[in-house]
């Protein structure tokens, strides 16, 4: 009987970031999709009781089984919440450093952790594509003391820089270039999760650093897929793959109609035995 596991990128990037989730810290997490996907998981499984507000302003709310997908327009959204306020006070607890982590997604994220979310190509005013921007991404990058990041490995989505900076990382990557730039001292980038492998930061250039493979992936997958070189940890660490039981609660509880967690590649993993 075969005990291969099957499930898609996206699955793979939201059951990734939710085991890095602690149930002692505060969380800023962004609207809808995988980052919210990933605290609703971690609040089902190892951490029931962690504070996070999401983006818009409401505060830790609890919403109930088969909610398929939660947004500021869902009536859902709100279930249980603790309170229900606004991105700006939001944002004023964040610049006192009331938030440990904020979880974002990614458009595009670049060698030194710079977010885009606005447009695609060189001229802002005619730009190839343009996007819905970072709403109350810019806050939670600039002030919360550590951001998680969550994209899928595509040269497209890690460029050496990014076509625009709608949300810092740590700029240009030179000492002390968010201070300069008016940001909390100590803040920044921690990881970014994506369907092969985890980064992070160094502490010295600031560099995106590959950290740890998910199983099925090798440095080579990482580099050819990114158009940029890492660097990379003397010693890798192993990403583990979604359990039975993340699938199933994502399947059934979070995202039964598949919105998301549908997005992406499938892949297939047969765990040594």
């Amino acid at each position: 009987m075969s005990n291969e596991i099957n499930f898609t990128q996206s699955e793979h990037i939201i059951c990734a970031t939710a085991n890095l989730i602690e149930e002692d810290k505060a969380y800023w997490v962004a609207i809808g999709g995988p980052p919210l996907m990933a605290m609703l998981l971690a609040r089902r499984q190892q951490a029931p009781k962690v504070f996070y507000v999401v983006e818009d302003g409401t505060v830790s709310p609890q919403p109930p089984t088969y909610v398929p997908f939660i947004s500021g327009a869902s009536g859902a959204a709100g279930y249980r919440a603790i309170a229900w306020k606004d991105m700006n006070t939001m944002g004023f607890h964040c610049a006192l450093g009331y938030y440990d982590y904020g979880i974002l997604d990614c458009l595009q994220v670049d060698m030194y952790g710079n977010i885009n979310s606005s447009i695609i190509g060189d001229d802002y005013d005619r730009p190839k594509r343009r996007f819905g921007g970072p709403g109350g991404a810019n806050e939670i990058a600039s002030m919360c003391w550590r951001t998680i990041l969550m994209a899928e490995i595509e040269k497209r989505k890690y460029p050496k820089r990014v076509d625009f900076i709608s949300s810092p990382g740590y700029l240009d990557g030179s000492p002390g270039a968010r201070e300069r730039a008016g940001l909390p001292a100590n803040t920044g980038p921690y990881r970014v999760v994506s369907d092969k492998c985890i980064f992070g930061f160094d502490e010295e250039t600031k560099r995106m650093k590959l950290l740890a493979l998910a199983p099925w992936a090798t440095v080579e997958d990482v580099l050819a897929g990114i158009g940029f070189e890492p660097l990379i940890a003397a010693t890798l660490g192993t990403v583990a793959p979604p359990t039975e039981q993340q699938l199933t609660i994502l399947r059934s509880e979070i995202d039964p109609e598949g919105r998301v967690i549908s997005q992406g590649q499938w892949i297939s993993y047969r765990p040594e035995t």
